[in-house]
């Protein structure tokens, strides 16, 4: 079955193209990459070249800005602008209507609360306990397996000998 690509034009004019996300249905530009398990509510939107992790929540009217990046395990609340080149940490949690400026970075585990306003470039980190816990709750991805050449890994096989 074929992905529908459904156009919509902003305030410029432009035509900007979207597919609808598998999970949730939400707005997803081509050039994005969510994960199947990512939950992208209908109304959400997320840009070109944009990243959503594995098991992330995106809620409704909220916007993925172009280059950003949501983690694994993530919480967007409802109305939340991401904007363009920010890193949101895995298992961060974003309130409603708060609103992350250009090139943000947000650590692991952090909370942003409700219609907070984070300005462009700032970066929120954990300290102290609260780091360890969501370092420790966090799993580490494991690298991608290299490929290698199996017939030149195999080894001959010594003869049966016979009983």
């Amino acid at each position: 079955m074929a992905r529908m690509i459904e156009e919509l034009e902003d305030e410029t004019g432009a035509v900007i193209k979207y597919k609808r996300h598998v999970n949730g249905r939400g707005l997803v530009s081509p050039s994005a990459r969510v994960a199947e398990s990512a939950y992208i509510e209908p109304t959400a939107y997320v840009e070109a070249d944009a990243r959503v992790g594995m098991e992330a929540y995106v809620g409704a009217g909220s916007w993925i800005d172009k280059g950003a990046t949501v983690g694994d395990r993530t919480f967007v609340g409802a109305n939340v602008h991401i904007g363009a080149g920010c890193i949101v940490g895995s298992g961060v949690k974003i309130g409603s209507g708060a609103k992350l400026g250009e090139n943000a970075m947000v650590g692991n585990g952090a909370r942003i609360e409700r219609d907070t306003q984070v300005t462009a470039g700032a970066v929120i980190e954990l300290k102290g306990s609260a780091a360890a816990r969501a370092a420790l709750t966090t799993p580490l991805r494991s690298p991608r397996p290299q490929q290698r050449d199996l017939r030149a890994a195999r080894t001959p096989r010594a003869p049966r000998r016979a009983a």
